[in-house]
């Protein structure tokens, strides 16, 4: 069974339709990629996904409608990490990730070793354990998204959802951001990302779906997802194709 299926959803923001009839299935195991221009329509969909905008259309998590969970269950089964990674109050960034244990605690939980388990791997898995006592707040942006997920991750959640998550980081925290997102694939998990570099996507993803105007216009394995046609049809662009890692990876030429 997958553990995320939504079945031709629609979102409609106002008078604006944003999503338009869109169908996708995450499974465990399985990292997928969304990728798409601007204001396609992927932070809409992503948004819907994790339950916190209405929608129209089926959303069922492990085999249940989505809107039938309780807030709580549904943060404690779906990690979303939104794009910005903005931080308004000076907390440590060790008291920050373990915010991401708030969906297993109720009101009057104190810490449990669990808890602090968790944090402690998201801290070591995202390398930013040595700023633990560091508030949030004087890090850098690239700094900051890695505290980001780190609070995703400690939620140990069987859904992750990441907008963008390597947004601001400098190349060697980008690969290592997507291994991370893979290991979390590998584990069981069942991970979607929201891209915009294309050879990231096609090297790190098992999967890529491909939104145009609010529709999935391709939902597959990368290179078949992303070819020249496509990438031509939907990004305006013409490519080229690279092989790293045994991969087909696009490599973009120029703007038609």
């Amino acid at each position: 069974m997958s553990a995320l299926a939504a079945k031709n959803v629609t979102v409609r923001l106002g008078a604006r339709e944003i999503v338009r009839d869109a169908s996708l299935t995450l499974n465990a195991g399985e990292l997928v990629a969304l990728v798409g221009p601007n204001g396609a329509g992927k932070t809409t969909l992503m948004r819907a996904l994790a339950g916190l905008i209405p929608a129209d259309g089926a959303i069922a998590l492990d085999g249940h409608p989505l809107s039938s969970l309780k807030a709580r269950e549904r943060a404690r089964a779906i990690a979303y990490l939104p794009q910005g990674h903005v931080f308004h109050w000076p907390m440590s960034v060790a008291a920050i990730v373990m915010l991401g244990r708030a969906p297993h605690a109720d009101t009057f939980s104190s810490t449990t070793p669990d808890d602090r388990a968790a944090v402690a791997r998201a801290l070591a898995m995202t390398e930013t354990e040595a700023f633990a006592d560091r508030a949030v707040t004087t890090l850098s942006g690239g700094e900051r998204a890695r505290v980001a997920l780190a609070r995703a991750l400690a939620t140990q959640a069987p859904v992750l959802l990441a907008d963008e998550p390597t947004a601001a980081l400098d190349p060697r925290h980008q690969l290592t951001v997507m291994e991370l997102l893979r290991q979390a694939a590998r584990g069981g998990g069942a991970v979607l990302a929201i891209m915009h570099d294309l050879t990231l996507a096609a090297r790190f993803a098992d999967r890529v779906a491909v939104v145009d105007h609010g529709a999935i216009v391709a939902d597959g394995d990368p290179a078949a997802a992303m070819s020249h046609e496509r990438l031509a049809a939907v990004f305006g662009i013409e490519s080229a194709t690279v092989e790293i890692d045994n991969k087909r990876v696009p490599i973009a030429g120029r703007a038609i």
